[in-house]
């Protein structure tokens, strides 16, 4: 499931998250952003072993700055509410996977 959070919900979906959790953060603005967000409505779509969200760094600029989220898009992966890998830039849909399946 894709879902959007904000910097009020950021803790309590990431951080207090037993598992593993896949974020997007993103503007509505970028062209990798939005060339990357199908690929993520699809791997959500088919994965149910990770949550994965969505941040939009316009509308979040409190978790932005907290996390030093300065160039979009920015993947970070989180197990268990730790931050255990970060990519920047876009990613083709295998190279997303190989990502996930990586830090699992």
């Amino acid at each position: 499931m894709l879902k959007h959070i904000t910097d009020d919900d950021f803790e309590t979906e990431v951080i207090n998250n037993e598992g593993i959790c896949v974020v997007d953060f993103y503007a509505t603005w970028c062209g990798p952003c939005m060339r990357l967000a199908p690929i993520l409505e699809e791997i959500a779509n088919s994965r149910a072993e990770c949550d994965i969200f969505k941040v939009d760094v316009d509308e979040n600029k409190e978790i932005a700055s907290k996390l030093n989220i300065d160039t979009i898009p920015t993947i970070c992966i989180y197990k268990d509410g730790k931050l255990v890998d970060k990519r920047i830039g876009y990613m083709s849909k295998e190279e997303l996977i190989e990502f996930i399946e990586e830090n699992r």
